[in-house]
Parts: C-alpha cells; structure tokens; sequence
C-alpha cells in the first residue's frame, strides 16, 4: 500500500545544496587518493568558494582551510563530510549550527548493511534532517556534480580531468558507479547539467532530484538508474513534474528477477508482479522504461536534442550501403517506424545524383558513387531534409576513416543546424571513437546511435512520448459511489474474519455492490438442498465446492457444470463434497453454491495486485488457456477510465477475438469496459483492505458480460 510520506522536495529546496556558491570540505585531506583530496580536487574548476576543514592544516590545495564549521568566515551552501560513519552526526548537527542548505554524506556502514543498530544510526540521520531543515544526501553517496557551476561535490577518480562538458542531460542514480559510468559519455564530448547520486537516500532520494531537475533550465531530459523506490506517488508526482515540463524520464531499473509470485495467493499475483508494477507505473505518466543500459544515455541525448514531431510519425532513411539501408528498414518494422515514400520532388533531385545501380527510395541506397565530393552527399543530405514525408532522418554510418566519416561529419553538422528535425547518425562500424565520431556526439542538434535497433527503439519512444504528453486528459466521472464502497466494506469487514481469502460467493457480494453482473446463486448444504436450489433458478446450474480454505476449487475436483436433471444436481452435490474432504480433510465445507450456468461466450480473465510501491494496478487478458499459454494481458495502475480501458483491450493480441472472427460474433465491448471500470475503482477504494481480486473468469458475449467466477484476498 503506498502513501506519501512527505511531498517532493522542489528547486528551492534544494538549491544551496545542489547549485552552492560556498563549499566546505570537512575532513579534507593532502594524502593522494583519499576522499578528502578527491573532492577538493574535484572542486577545481568550482565558480564559487572552497573551504577545507582540518584543524592540521592552514591551507590545501590552494584552498583556505579552517579547524571547524564554526571558524568558516561564512555560512556554508553545502558542506561535503569525507569523515567516518561514527563522526556523520555530529558532523551534520554542526552543519546545522553553521547554516548550512545541506550536506552530501560520503560513509557507509549505515543502513545498507542491514545491522539493526546501524538501521538506527540511519534512522538518527533522517531525524536530524528533519529537525533542523538541513537537506542530506546518501548516507553510502559518491556525491553530486553540477557542471554549470563546476561543482564536483563527489569523490570520483579522474573527475577533475573528464572536460566537463556542459549539456542539457541530467543523470538521477542511486548507484554512484552505475551513474559514473553514464557521465562518462563525457569523455566523448557529451554534455550534462547535473549528476545527482541519492545512495541510501536517508533524506534527499531520486524523486528529489527528479523534482528538482523537471525545474531546472539547463536539463531537457532526465536519465534515472533506479533499484527500487520506498514510496511509489513521490515518483509518479516527480515523473508527472518532468513529463508536464517537458522533459523526458528515462528509467533503467536493475534487479528486475521475479520473486513476487512465489507468495502469490491469486492467479492475478502470479500475472501482476513486481516488475509488471513498476512497467505499468512508467507508462502512466509517460516515463521510459529500458531495459538495456547500452540505450540509456542515447535515448537520453536523442530527446534532449529533438524537437516534437512535426511531420507525423515516419522517418527517412539515407544510405550509402544497400545492406545498410536494408537492416535499418528491418529495425524500423520491428519497432513500427512507418518509412514513407519519398515525395516525387525529392526522388527526382536524387536521381539527378545516384547511379542506376543505387536506390531512389525510402530506404534509399546511393551508393558510394556520392561520397566522391561532400558537395554531393549535401545536395542528397538537402533532398532528404526538403521532403515533409517524416519528422526524423537517419543515416546509418558503415565505416570510419578519415576521408569518409571525418568528411562527411561537418556537412551533417551542418544540415542538422539547419532544420527542425532531429538528424540520427547510426555509428554502424567497430570503430566506435573512429574519425568524426567526437564531431557528432558533441553537436547540439546530431543524435548519434551505436546500434540500429537502438535508434529505431529510441525514435518509437520518441513519438510515443510526444502523443502520450499531447493526449493527457482529465480522467472521465467516476461510475461508482460512496455507498458501494460502504457497501462493500461491510461485507469484508465481517468475511474476513475467516481468513485472508474469501469465498466465492463473498467475493461476488462484494464485486455485486460495484455494479458488476453476477450469476444467480444458492447455497446449499447438501445434495437435497442444491437439488432444491436448482429448482428454484431453472435451467441448467453449475456447483461448486465453497470453503474458505479451498482457494483453487477446481484442483479440488469442487466445480461441476452444466447440469439439467434433479438427479445430475444431487450426484453433482455429494461427489463434489467427498473430493474436496479427500482433498483437504480439515478444511472448513459451508456447502455447495448452486449456480445459473452463464451462457456460452469468450473467457476474460481480470484481476487486481495491490502493490507495496504503486498500490493497486488493474489487469485484463484473454482467459482460459490464452493468459497461461500467451501471457497476453495488459496492465494499468488503478483506477482507469473508458479510454485507458479500451486501450487496454485494443492492445491484446488476441483482440480480434473480441471484435469477431472468422464468422465469429464480435462482445458487447462497452460493457467489458464497464466492468473494468468498476473493478479498478473497487480496487482503488478500499486500497486498504484488499491485496488480490481474481474475477477469472469474465464470460462475454455479444449480449453482455457477467463475472462467473471471483476470489478477494484481503491485505
């Protein structure tokens, strides 16, 4: 169950931390290599003003140095503690004393190690913080860089020498490694505004700094390397803050082995775990989630260098190699990339240029014959960039040399300052810092790609991205009310005193106060009684075992169906409940639930996970042996309205099965959608109390759709 436990940190929080104009570096240090010596060296090309904290000492590295906090000749922005775990605390108390904004905490040793009285010592941090207003980030942090100003407020190696290239790439990692090895794209003439590294995020965490970079004017997108968030609406409400002002998260998360079904109760919690979570997470508030580190920075450096769309959703390809052009358009259906005929004006300004053994087209192949001259390979360049058939153009580089891609690099350079559209370079060959290369990482406008899969990967995001901000609406009226949900609670509140898993027929009770069609039923205590039963609802009826300790009745030979005669019911009823006592012998049998045979249609399977981080998500797929066999489901957070659902159904792969096929009648799709409606908002309401709902299955047809089957397992 999530529930926010402060509200973002924004800007003006954080900026005497993150943007400082006077330093202090306690613990600083001559000795080559230590964390005190790192950080002042690191500080070097710092605008502001640097002082060391050492008693030993007078000055260091040319900066001034002090005893102690209290001695500095004025109020410290941020001040760095390069000291031992046991010293942190008093040291942030008496950063406090000092005014400081905040305080980047280098020791470990705290709560990582999962040693109760270290937790504790964390815990004290945290306090601190909190009390004084003091801004803290790690403890267990590399640090923060902010290149703007030139502040290395870190203990990496080599920093001082990386070039610090400006750029409009912000970098977000709780891992200080992982992030470095991103900000090193550096050393390949790519820019960055800041990088923030959160560690054990005692106070100041990723979705601070996602807060404060979705502010910051100098970033255009966002690059997160995240390993998992305590509380999932502070990162919604921080990616819903990028994404509002236009920037673009990208989100690489580690650790993404499934563990979570193991201890699933449900279907729907072998169907909705936690990596399922964080995916549906991401794609509501229009995140991108990667799962290849490679594409990290790339897909980064690409939207801080676009633009929007302006010419639909295709793209053009420029090549000089058949087989190249050939693997690009391949790349390009695989992440469904349209690639439009070229316009008749740009194939007729081609073909006054490319030899017959080229290709005039889109994928083009002009063959070598254009590179003899860059005057030639521009006009082409100009023919592809005149032709208002696609918002994007690539170029797939094939291999380096100087007289090639050195040559070549300055007339791309050149085009992309001369139009609205992003200009991808597709760095084809194992050269990979081959001549012109540092040209066209380093340019403003050129996104270079090492991969083909990549770039086409990153252009669909790209569009994808730009529809997704351009169609965010205000959910539509809820169909549910305040009664169904005291309604509701009232019939968990006393079923679940028998255990974390409710019966059927209470399951069904609850999903019936949400307007949500359930068969008729009967409970029966024995084969005389659901003979009677069957009388009373006519025609055909199904049974099926009720216990609360039998969850999977059909596993327990519990469910028969399709019965018509008297004496079909009474068999029914007793083998039924001589399996399930063979099955569980000391499971609690309230009887036989005789039920109206819902009429023949397509099985839905829909349920619900309450997940720790994002609360409830809301899944749907094709039932039966399509969701075991396909996987194919979709899944939302909760609630969702008609349009999220719709799209959900659209988006199945087996959706043609609910639209007719094959002579088959088409479902009453508006009232599946209803039914998903209601079921995401039943799991949004009472968000406290239930942690699984399988309605498995939904049968639909052309004539409605009725939930013939439910289990809820509460919290």
């Amino acid at each position: 169950m999530t529930g926010s436990m402060r509200p973002l940190y924004n800007a003006a929080d954080l900026k005497r931390l993150i943007d400082p104009k006077v330093v202090a570096v306690v613990g600083a240090s001559e000795t080559r290599g230590s964390f005190g010596e790192r950080t002042l060296s690191n500080m070097s090309g710092f605008s502001g003003k640097v002082f060391a904290i050492n008693p030993k000492y007078q000055t260091l590295l040319g900066r001034p140095c002090v005893p102690s906090l209290a001695d500095m000749p004025e109020r410290p922005d941020c001040v760095v503690l390069c000291v031992a775990r046991q010293m942190v605390e008093s040291m942030i108390e008496a950063a406090a004393v000092a005014g400081a904004g905040g305080v980047v905490v280098y020791a470990s040793g705290f709560a990582e190690t999962a040693k109760p009285d270290r937790i504790e010592a964390q815990g004290r941090l945290i306090e601190v913080a909190h009390r004084t207003g003091v801004r803290v980030v790690g403890p267990n942090c590399v640090g923060l860089a902010n290149t703007r100003s030139g502040a290395g407020l870190n203990f990496m190696p080599d920093y001082a020498g990386m070039g610090h290239r400006r750029g409009p790439i912000g970098i977000v990692s709780q891992s200080g490694a992982l992030g470095y090895t991103v900000l090193q794209g550096m050393e390949r003439g790519i820019g960055f505004s800041h990088y923030l590294a959160a560690g054990n995020s005692c106070d100041v965490d990723v979705c601070d700094f996602i807060s404060y970079l979705a502010e910051n004017d100098d970033t255009r997108s966002i690059i997160c390397l995240l390993e998992g968030v305590k509380d999932g609406d502070r990162f919604l409400s921080a990616a819903r803050k990028a994404r509002d002002a236009g920037k673009a998260l990208i989100v690489y998360k580690t650790g993404n082995s499934e563990t979570s079904s193991k201890a699933a109760m449900s279907h729907t919690g072998t169907m909705v775990g936690s990596v399922v979570a964080y995916q549906a997470a991401l794609a509501e508030v229009g995140a991108i989630a990667l799962d290849n580190l490679e594409a990290v920075l790339e897909t980064a450096s690409f939207f801080a260098k676009a633009g929007a769309p302006t010419r639909g959703r295709g793209a053009g390809i420029l090549s000089t190699s058949g087989g190249a052009a050939v693997i690009c358009a391949d790349k390009a259906e695989a992440h469904g990339v349209p690639l439009p005929s070229l316009e008749a004006r740009t194939a007729s300004a081609l073909h006054e240029v490319v030899p017959d053994f080229g290709s005039v087209a889109n994928p083009s192949d002009l063959t070598a014959e254009v590179l003899k001259t860059s005057e030639t390979f521009g006009f082409c360049l100009d023919a592809f960039l005149n032709d208002s058939g696609f918002s994007a153009l690539v170029m797939p580089m094939i291999f380096a040399h100087a007289s090639s891609s050195g040559a070549r690099a300055p007339t791309i350079v050149e085009a992309a300052s001369r139009t609205d559209r992003p200009l991808a370079v597709v760095w084809m060959n194992e050269w990979y810092q081959g001549p012109g290369s540092e040209i066209l990482d380093a340019d403003p406008k050129v996104c270079m790609f090492r991969s083909a899969d990549r770039c086409f990967a990153a252009l669909k995001a790209w569009f994808d991205w730009h529809e997704h901000r351009a169609s965010h609406r205000t959910p539509a009226p809820r169909r549910s009310s305040l009664s169904a949900e005291l309604a509701a609670r009232g019939i968990l509140s006393s079923a679940k005193a028998g255990g974390a898993a409710l019966s059927e027929t209470d399951s069904k009770r609850v999903l019936d106060c949400y307007g949500i069609a359930i068969p008729l039923e009967i409970l029966a205590s024995g084969p005389e009684q659901a003979v009677r039963a069957s009388r009373e609802i006519g025609g055909p009826v199904a049974l099926k075992i009720v216990s609360p300790d039998i969850l999977h009745k059909t596993e327990a030979g519990g469910v028969k169906l399709g019965l018509s005669t008297p004496q079909d019911v009474s068999a029914a009823a007793a083998d039924i409940l001589a399996s399930a006592k063979r099955y569980a012998p000391e499971a609690r049998i309230d009887g036989v639930s005789v039920q109206q045979m819902v009429p023949p249609g397509i099985e839905i399977v829909l349920g619900v996970k309450n997940d720790r981080q994002f609360g409830p998500l809301v899944a749907a797929g094709l039932g039966g042996i399509m969701v075991e066999l396909l996987g194919d489901t979709k899944v939302r957070l909760a609630p969702v309205d008609d349009q999220a659902a719709r799209a959900m159904l659209a988006s199945l792969r087996g959706h043609a099965l609910l639209t007719g096929f094959r002579g088959r009648p088409g479902i009453d799709i508006d009232r599946l959608v209803d039914i998903i409606c209601r079921l995401s908002e039943l799991a949004h309401d009472l968000r406290d109390v239930i942690d699984q709902i399988d309605v498995n299955p939904v049968i639909a047809s052309a004539d409605g759709a009725i939930a013939a089957d439910a289990l809820i397992v509460c919290r």
